[in-house]
């Protein structure tokens, strides 16, 4: 069983890793992305650790607050890593460029809530 202290250090996770997508994401193009593997890579772990702190929250968690679709996250967390030969650059930025920013202030809101519970 997931422990539920660690709900807040998975948020924040996910609030560094959506920190760092949309730096880059302001920084590169897609082809400029495309045509560096560490750059390009780069982008794909921060996704993929969105996915891996996202399935790491506990479910009783994810169910009070059903407002963000977690099984998406995670889901897309699932092809990163095993479905690696399938991914497609242009789906892996769209990702970044619309549903990363949108993502933001539901975890931004959700870290404020947490702490101010402790």
């Amino acid at each position: 069983m997931r422990e539920e202290i660690k709900d807040i250090e998975r948020l924040q996770h996910i609030l560094e890793a959506i920190n760092v997508l949309i730096d880059y994401k302001e920084r590169h193009t897609l082809e400029e992305a495309q045509s560096d593997p560490v750059v390009y890579f780069g982008l794909v772990k921060h996704v993929e650790i969105i996915g891996e702190a996202v399935y790491m929250l506990t479910l009783e968690y994810k169910e009070k607050h059903n407002e963000v679709n977690w099984g998406d996250i995670e889901r897309m967390r699932h092809v990163l890593v095993h479905g690696y030969y399938k991914i497609r650059p242009i789906q892996l930025w769209e990702t970044i460029a619309v549903d990363i920013p949108q993502l933001k202030p539901f975890i931004m809101k959700l870290i404020e809530e947490k702490l101010s519970e402790q």
